[in-house]
């Protein structure tokens, strides 16, 4: 497959306000046709540097390429306008306006650009055709529910026709249904403009759905960039491994024990063989397990159900062994357990994360 080039590359961009840092000497390249997500709690510098790329924050140091051409730079003192960077952008309050109907608030931007009234007219027609909204020109964004509204942000942006689309948490006001909804067609919407998207949300269930990579961040820096796939299964840090998971992965103290060419670890009542390659002269790891990872079996580690939460196809159960914390698993909706309930669990194959204990770094 050819080789995507190069959309927007930043370097070494921070942020900073007195002593508090938000975004702190970060790299990252975005390729044409990516659907990059900023994913991190808040405070991370998700937003912040989504602010920077669009121009709407100047950053403390670093430098902005869009398309090659330099937009930001401190040391060279160049600022490009945000309307010159041919960029489209979605806030999580849709900032419509709101005594201006729906026609009205899409052609705003095309009028301000001198756009014939009669090819305006044509252009929103067909937008809202492309977001399906036929019908709800003449509307108010009052009389529209929260989906309609993010239609109408949607269609604003798009008639304007940017080359890269900047979300910031636009969801997070609507139901869980119509979440689910608006991710289909942000979906749809990447796939038929090809455009590259930069979106920003706190919801990691929306980052797995959406993007084609992740970025995590945390504390203003980049922890790990990869596609959903690489971020879940092997994510970089213990920060990343409970951050990516709901319920949270467990984690366990693990002792490593050595009998002669056999290594293995000893935690939460497991023994799992490891290489001694990638153990080192290591006594201690942390070993992870997702809740999902677990199964039940007549053999294996044992374990007293505390609380079980059904959600219809799946449920949720937190056991425990003796005095040590809480594990959660995800099991079957079909899996028969109750609270007081003894039960055997085992680790399906290979499914584990080792983790050094001072470096936080994954190690297998």
């Amino acid at each position: 497959m050819e080789d995507k080039k190069i959309k927007i590359r930043i370097e070494k961009l921070r942020k900073a306000w007195g002593e508090v840092v938000a975004v702190n000497d970060i790299d990252l390249d975005i390729l044409e046709g990516d659907f990059l997500t900023l994913l991190g709690p808040s405070g991370c510098g998700k937003t912040t540097t989504l602010r920077a790329i669009a121009g709407l924050e100047e950053p403390t140091g670093g430098k902005i390429f869009i398309n090659g051409n330099l937009v930001f730079s401190k040391k060279d003192e160049v600022i490009v306008a945000p309307s010159k960077r041919q960029l489209g952008l979605i806030f999580q309050s849709y900032a419509l306006w709101p005594h201006m109907t729906v026609n009205d608030n899409i052609a705003f931007g095309l009028k301000i650009k001198k756009f014939p009234k009669e090819e305006i007219d044509v252009m929103v027609k067909a937008i809202l055709e492309d977001v399906h909204l036929e019908g709800y020109g003449e509307r108010y964004p009052s009389e529209l529910s929260g989906g309609q509204q993010q239609r109408v942000a949607i269609a604003r942006m798009l008639v304007n026709r940017p080359q890269i689309f900047l979300m910031d948490e636009p969801l997070s006001n609507l139901d869980a249904r119509l979440r689910i909804e608006m991710r289909s067609e942000l979906i749809q919407l990447h796939n038929r403009t090809n455009a590259t998207t930069i979106y920003v949300t706190h919801d990691q269930e929306e980052a797995m759905t959406l993007s084609t990579r992740i970025c995590v961040m945390c504390d203003g820096v980049i922890r790990q960039i990869g596609a959903p796939e690489e971020i879940y299964g092997k994510p970089a840090d213990l920060f990343v491994a409970g951050f990516i998971s709901n319920p949270q992965m467990n984690f366990f103290e693990g002792k490593v024990v050595r009998d002669g060419a056999k290594t293995s670890v000893d935690a939460g009542g497991f023994l799992v063989d490891v290489s001694s390659d990638i153990i080192g002269d290591r006594n201690e790891v942390v070993f992870a397990v997702r809740p999902e990872d677990f199964i039940i079996s007549k053999e294996g580690a044992a374990y007293s159900v505390k609380t079980r939460l059904p959600t219809g196809s799946s449920q949720i159960a937190m056991v425990t062994c003796g005095d040590e914390k809480d594990v959660a698993l995800m099991l079957d909706g079909e899996v028969k357990i109750a609270s007081g309930d003894n039960i055997k669990l085992q680790i399906k194959n290979n499914k584990y994360h080792l983790f050094d204990k001072k470096t936080e770094k994954r190690i297998n």
